[in-house]
């Protein structure tokens, strides 16, 4: 696959695309991530063959030739004492990648709150939580100054809180929700749209105005089964005006890239969408997330 199956992105009047929903991360944990892939029939119950198994600087190539102009490479932990020893590597990794920006991650651990104020400080635009993986409770103590900070900083933080693929000990939009209550002002990112809870996403969405939903791996041939898209789903697009952005979950998707943009693409045919939709969900949204515009050499 190569740049003509999304160079049409172009013909919006946009730059390029802007990916809330990469990931980048230390070659020894990327080859760890990938083994879970490799056997994810006993994992998950299905074969999940990673798409772009490639060297970094080629996955760096290929964003480039797909026209991805910047994107955040998320990075996450999934035990006590990673966070912040992933959030110096990423921060070099932002350094040397033109189109990548700084990013962080957390855990819930009597470090966090240092260890992310020291993040926000030093520029960082946003952050992962991974709920799922990390196995830990979003409402945990030590976490709640954390999301006050991040609220504080208008810095948007990606939540994989869903139960997909698989349920975790404290995934589930309802336990998220929470969170939401005690920080209304946080502006949040529903990875994967909350999948398999679109529905309960939707809602989420409506209630809180900086609640936003990303589309990774929504809407594709891979997850339609398991996660099926709401009878209602594009008409409650329509509501949401500004609050869906792209991402894919590169490099580890189980098809190219384009899939999810030709997802996308037809969400927009729908009545209230189309061109001004796929601009905001290709660009403008991430663009204002990641506040591009405010830094040199934003899009």
């Amino acid at each position: 696959m190569g740049e003509s199956d999304t160079d049409w992105v172009r013909g919006l009047g946009v730059p390029g695309l802007v990916d809330v929903h990469v990931h980048f991360l230390p070659e020894p944990v990327q080859r760890k991530v990938w083994a879970y892939f490799d056997d994810a029939e006993r994992n998950y119950g299905t074969a999940w063959p990673v798409h772009y198994r490639t060297s970094e600087s080629q996955r760096v190539a290929t964003l480039r030739e797909l026209g991805v102009v910047r994107y955040a490479p998320l990075v996450y932990p999934h035990k006590p004492g990673m966070a912040e020893w992933l959030n110096e590597w990423v921060a070099e990794f932002a350094a040397r990648v033109p189109e990548a920006v700084p990013t962080a991650t957390l855990y819930p651990e009597p470090s966090v709150s240092r260890y992310l104020e020291a993040a926000l400080r030093s520029g960082v635009r946003c952050v992962k939580a991974h709920v799922q993986v990390g196995a830990y409770d979003p409402r945990d103590a030590l976490l709640g100054p954390v999301w006050g900070m991040l609220a504080d900083a208008g810095v948007p933080v990606v939540v994989h809180c869903g139960h997909g693929p698989l349920p975790g000990a404290f995934t589930g939009l309802p336990v998220f929700e929470e969170v939401l209550r005690r920080h209304p002002a946080l502006t949040v990112v529903l990875a994967h749209a909350g999948m398999p809870e679109i529905s309960r996403a939707l809602d989420l969405a409506a209630r809180y105005p900086r609640v936003h939903l990303d589309t990774t791996m929504v809407g594709v041939g891979f997850t339609l089964g398991s996660a099926p898209l709401p009878a209602d789903w594009t008409a409650r697009l329509a509501d949401l005006d500004d609050r869906v952005v792209l991402g894919t979950d590169f490099p580890s998707i189980p098809y190219p890239y384009a899939e999810q943009l030709r997802a996308i693409s037809g969400w927009a045919q729908a009545p209230g969408l189309g061109e001004p939709f796929l601009r905001a969900v290709l660009h403008d949204t991430g663009a204002r997330l990641l506040a591009l515009g405010e830094h040199p050499g934003g899009t």
